[in-house]
């Protein structure tokens, strides 16, 4: 247990082999891990400081705000994600690992079931 209290917590998620985003209640992203970068071909200096809104596959998402409502309401379920070659990535959405209300941002975890989807299969739920 004292190697864990002693890692801090974004060395902690950086090594989880599960791509997580945090994200402001403004929708500006201020976290991604390693394995969320892979997952969408992208950065996290690309990703930091834009708006969640813009790697939303979803129109109606406008606003960064509109966008963290919509990952929260989908909590469990796929929603669709823009890769950097612009492709679409399914993935469950996982409800924010920060719970509080006076947390200042949401932290989700994602499960890719692109190739999944494309087999035929139906998504799972993210449980």
């Amino acid at each position: 247990m004292g190697y864990l209290e002693q890692l801090p917590a974004l060395v902690l998620l950086g090594r989880l082999p599960i791509p997580v985003l945090a994200v402001e209640h403004d929708g500006t992203v201020v976290h991604a891990n390693t394995a969320f970068e892979d997952m969408l071909g992208r950065s996290l200096d690309s990703l930091r400081g834009r708006s969640v809104a813009e790697i939303l596959a979803r129109g109606e998402a406008t606003t960064g705000q509109a966008a963290v409502e919509y990952l929260q309401d989908c909590a469990t379920a796929p929603v669709d994600l823009v890769h950097s070659d612009g492709s679409t990535v399914h993935a469950l959405v996982s409800q924010s690992i920060l719970r509080r209300s006076d947390d200042p941002v949401t932290l989700v975890c994602f499960h890719d079931v692109t190739e999944q989807l494309w087999n035929g299969g139906r998504a799972p739920l993210f449980g």
